[in-house]
């Protein structure tokens, strides 16, 4: 083929790499990330056929040599490495679906950048790519706009991210296209792009622009030649930087909470703030233990269980499993270690170096320059609080890519004629060496997991719509089936299922346990990819529990199945020995055996790893009830009520009906409040409830209060209205 021919292929080719950001196929497991990094994958592995062919018959079209692109392969070298130095190779090589980040799915945004080096040659060929870019982002926000924030990404601070990159596409066009009478048309998205920004109203986002934008200036200033344009950027500086401080100032008033929201979320006393602190102390922490290459990519989630705080349950009581540092840089360090980070940050010193020159020599203007520059620190400044996403790895290859060209366009520009175009003996060997092997890639690694994500998807379905375990269990095997590289979170969707020995309905013993034991089958799967991970071996230990329950009447059975419940769950302590919920599972455990002192022993400890936190107290409470020892459980359900455990208290309905009784009988009228208002937030049409809370407002002096309650009774049942008039007068 000719080596037009052959660029054309993967010119457009890399147009349809931007469309993956569309894709979300809801009959695929987590279906914002697998649609578009497996379409994604499948378009850049069929691409590489052709530019391998493409590099071994015509070796003019071979990549030039880079800094940037010694950077990105001693990056990817590192991570490579610490995919077999680290603690789950397959986490940080094949990744998971959630995040399908593992270093193959990586490897092709390396792929992406190779190919369009390779074949956009002058400025036509990316201006039409950055058009195409920014059409793709301006349909995004449209969607957005019209829809849910999180657009067709399926995750506000990804869309962000996606937003600034091209938001800077469009005034590197605008600036580039100085002779074109239509280049305020390039400015018109950029609009569409800020309100969608302002909606994703992401925090890391807004400082990363904000920061861009001081920069942006600031580098106008420092190199402008021209004395107008150096005075009227120190203008805008400055009216910029008081704005800013007059909104901070004023970030209280009622225009920036109605306008500018994100200002009140720059806090560093705010929950998810200090929630990430206790995030980066844990990476630091283990830093010291593994300094070089780290724990291995992807792997950050066992250094947070390690180091897990009990302090982190005052400022969140949901997403308390990290799985990423939420900062690029410490995540990069605390998992592929110091020579991860060198390599990585080398890329961005090559960024620089070559930015730097290319201005100098004149191969760059001021605007192009600045623009490159501001676009770098946005997207650095937000991955201090974020980490990479599809959308965003493909914006950023596609900016490395367009550095690369920018200092080496006067060579690539140049029309290559080759007059060679019959397939040639090397043309037609690397086509078929690379094609079986890409395209058994391709099989192996995207199509299977393809057809187990669809299989995982019908098994849910199953369970949602029939709720038949034996059904569900014949879906998961068929998903199951392909043996894919990907089945980790497969397994993982199935073995939840197991919370306690009711799933299995009518059932008979045997079948019960037969699948049980595939359902343990699956656990132990998991868990052998890495013996350290807390969350497996505890969801190991709940299904195994769950089977010691069945088995009670066989001694035998029971014993083994109770020993490896306990075994699991202190080894999913010893993972993460201050993560409180692990010990509420293993006095569990304890309570199936039939150890009441070591039950309460277990729990009495989790109570004293926060204080703070109710739910360890209400566990305590509901334990010592069901053991009839309702006098001991006291001091614990006062704290359970005091602290807002109410909530866990209902979830059995004999506990808190004890605890009604119980605080009636005392005439605790504060915690008397505090129940009577969580059941009206459950039976809220409940007329006699509300006469109840009445009462005891009156009780407590809140005579307004006692007034709304009884008007409210009033309002549910007409036939209170007399005697809650009565009420209301003499409260008056």
């Amino acid at each position: 083929m000719s080596a037009s021919l052959y660029k054309n292929i993967l010119k457009y080719g890399a147009y349809l790499s931007l469309i993956s950001v569309f894709f979300v196929f809801s009959n695929l497991l987590f279906p914002f990330i697998t649609s578009k990094q497996i379409s994604f994958n499948i378009l850049i592995e069929v691409l590489m056929i052709f530019w391998i062919a493409l590099i071994v018959k015509y070796p003019e079209y071979r990549p030039k040599k880079s800094y940037i692109s010694f950077g990105l392969l001693s990056f990817f070298l590192i991570m490579i490495i610490s995919c077999f130095t680290g603690v789950d190779f397959n986490l940080s090589f094949w990744g998971d679906v959630e995040r399908m980040l593992g270093v193959f799915h990586l490897l092709h945004f390396l792929g992406l950048y190779f190919i369009i080096i390779t074949v956009m040659r002058d400025w036509e060929d990316w201006k039409w790519f950055f058009v195409f870019s920014v059409i793709c982002a301006t349909f995004v926000s449209f969607y957005g706009l019209a829809n849910m924030a999180y657009s067709t990404i399926g995750n506000t601070a990804y869309v962000s991210g996606y937003l600034l990159f091209n938001m800077y596409f469009c005034l590197l066009l605008f600036f580039r296209e100085r002779a074109s009478d239509y280049r305020w048309l390039y400015l018109i998205p950029v609009f569409v792009m800020m309100l969608e920004f302002k909606k994703a109203d992401t925090t890391g986002a807004y400082v990363g622009l904000l920061a861009s934008i001081f920069v942006l200036f600031f580098l106008y200033i420092l190199l402008g030649k021209n004395k107008k344009v150096k005075q009227v950027s120190a203008s805008a500086l400055l009216i910029f930087l008081f704005l800013v401080l007059m909104v901070f100032v004023n970030k209280d008033s009622k225009f920036v909470e109605t306008n500018l929201s994100f200002v009140r979320e720059i806090n560093f006393q705010k929950n998810t703030f200090q929630t990430r602190l206790i995030s980066w102390r844990a990476a630091l922490k283990d830093f010291k233990v593994h300094p070089i290459i780290g724990t291995g990519h992807g792997n950050y989630a066992i250094i947070f269980d390690k180091y897990f705080e009990p302090t982190f349950y005052d400022y969140t009581r949901s997403e308390t499993y990290f799985d990423r540092a939420h900062n690029n840089l410490i995540d990069i360090l605390s998992t592929t270690g110091i020579l991860g980070l060198i390599s990585y940050l080398s890329i961005f010193f090559a960024i620089a170096y070559y930015l730097i020159n290319a201005y100098r020599e004149n191969k760059t203007d001021i605007h192009e320059f600045v623009i490159l520059s501001s676009l770098l620190v946005a997207y650095f400044v937000q991955n201090l609080a974020v980490f990479d996403s599809l959308v965003t790895y493909i914006s950023l290859m596609i900016v490395l890519a367009y550095v690369y060209w920018i200092y080496n366009k006067e060579g690539l520009k140049e029309q290559l004629e080759i007059k060679e175009a019959k397939f040639s003996d090397k043309e037609i060997y690397a086509l078929v060496f690379s094609s079986a092997l890409l395209l058994t890639v391709l099989f192996q690694y995207n199509y299977k997991p393809i057809k187990m994500l669809i299989g995982t998807i019908e098994g849910q379905k199953v369970w949602a719509q029939e709720n038949d375990i034996e059904k569900t269990t014949e879906a998961y095997k068929k998903a199951l089936s392909y043996k894919t590289v990907l089945d980790r979170d497969s397994r993982t969707t199935y073995v939840r299922l197991f919370t306690s020995a009711s799933v299995f309905g009518d059932l008979n013993p045997e079948k019960k346990l037969e699948i049980m034991n595939y359902a343990i089958k699956l656990a132990e799967e998991n868990v052998a990819y890495n013996q350290g991970d807390s969350l497996s071996q505890m969801m190991l230990s709940q299904i195994l529990n769950v089977a010691s329950a069945l088995t009670y009447q066989n001694q035998e059975k029971f014993d083994f199945y109770s020993k490896r419940a306990l075994e699991t769950v202190d080894a999913s302590i010893n993972a993460s020995p201050q993560r409180i919920p692990i010990y509420y599972h293993k006095a569990q455990v304890y309570i199936t055996m039939g150890d009441q002192e070591k039950a309460i022993e277990t729990l009495k400890y989790a109570e004293s790893l926060n204080e703070k936190y109710y739910d360890s107290f209400c566990h305590t409470a509901k334990t010592y009830y069901f053991y009839g020892n309702k006098d001991a459980g006291k001091e614990h359900l006062d704290k359970c009520i005091d602290l807002g455990g109410i909530s866990i208290l209902a979830q059995e309905k004999k506990t808190f009906d004890y605890a009604l009784s119980y605080y009636k009988e005392k005439k605790d009228l504060a915690r008397l409040e505090i129940i009577y208002k969580f059941i009206t937030t459950k039976t809220e049409n409940n007329d006699v409830v509300w006469i109840e809370l009445a009462k005891i407002y009156r009780d407590l002096g809140k005579k307004e209060e006692a007034i709304k309650a009884a008007e409210k009774a009033i309002e549910l049942n007409p036939a209170n209205e007399k005697n809650a008039q009565d009420f209301i007068n003499k409260l008056k």
